[in-house]
């Protein structure tokens, strides 16, 4: 596993837009935001093209991730998440990320992408922010940043919600996941792999107003039909609801039972109020007596 280094005070934070067209007067206060807290900001050559309407094409906003990666003041590459993504992939220099390693943090979409890097390059990504948490910042969220990206000493996941246990027991594995979606569709892709004999903890999200109970139960099932199940030690769930979801509560349930595994939900990541951090690539615990989440 690669790590990369911290934050600095006052370092450079990299902003691109693989998956949406990024809006100028939003992204002033996101830039604003982070010059406050006294860092520096750098935006890719793209950021706020539209050039086919709904996006910039994949080469611009491909180039614009590898602008700043190679940009040796850049030390975080921070991006939200839309719709889009996966279409960067054949463009992305997984190489040059490899040689110049740094902080690369977003979500939801950008679940594709930071599983890739990791896959191709070893380098340990991050899960859980995106820049538009920026325009209305909360406590636990810039906890989550500093704690994650310019500390870097983590021991272990610090809660801000009720743990709800579907299933008992304890798990060991490498931290991988995201937005339950674009992780189904990543299993089978040449740009995600995992070893057969390895061992990993999963953690993955869905929202209500993306889909009902049915459609994340479909985006289950196709996990649960990969060769990639039989490797999976345990499964933290985030947030899905405002108020815990029964059904969805349910299915984890016969998710955890079915494979014999612990399985947890929690508010603490995903489309919620709480924006938690989770590095993937990383060793984890997970037991589900304390409820707790401890990085090795």
């Amino acid at each position: 596993m690669i790590k990369a280094p911290r934050l600095t005070p006052g370092g450079t934070i990299g902003l691109c837009s693989p998956s949406h067209i990024a809006k100028p007067e939003e992204y002033r206060q996101i830039i604003d935001t982070f010059r406050r807290k006294g860092y520096s900001v750098r935006e890719g050559n793209n950021l706020y093209k539209a050039t086919y309407g709904y996006l910039a094409s994949p080469q611009e906003r491909a180039a614009d991730f590898n602008q700043l990666i190679d940009d040796p003041e850049v030390e975080l590459v921070m991006f939200g998440g839309g719709e889009g993504s996966v279409e960067l992939l054949p463009y992305l220099d997984f190489d040059n990320m490899a040689r110049h390693p740094k902080l690369i943090l977003s979500y939801s979409d950008g679940t594709t992408i930071l599983n890739a890097i990791w896959a191709k390059t070893g380098l340990e990504t991050y899960y859980g922010q995106s820049p538009n948490m920026y325009t209305d910042l909360r406590c636990y969220d810039y906890e989550q940043f500093l704690w994650h990206m310019a500390d870097g000493h983590v021991t272990q996941h610090v809660p801000n919600s009720p743990w709800l246990t579907q299933t008992h027991g304890t798990a060991r594995g490498i931290l991988t996941g995201g937005y339950t979606r674009n992780f189904a569709l990543l299993l089978g892709s040449p740009y995600f792999s995992w070893e057969p004999d390895g061992r990993y903890l999963l953690f993955l999200e869905d929202h209500e107003q993306f889909g009902a109970v049915d459609y994340v139960s479909a985006m289950l099932a196709n996990i649960e039909q990969s060769p990639f199940i039989s490797t999976v030690t345990g499964l933290i769930f985030g947030h899905y609801s405002a108020l815990p979801c029964r059904q969805l509560l349910n299915r984890l349930e016969r998710f955890g039972k079915d494979h014999k595994i612990p399985v947890v939900y929690c508010d603490d990541f995903g489309h919620g109020s709480n924006h938690a951090i989770l590095p993937i690539g990383h060793m984890a615990e997970l037991d589900t007596e304390p409820c707790r989440l401890r990085y090795v």
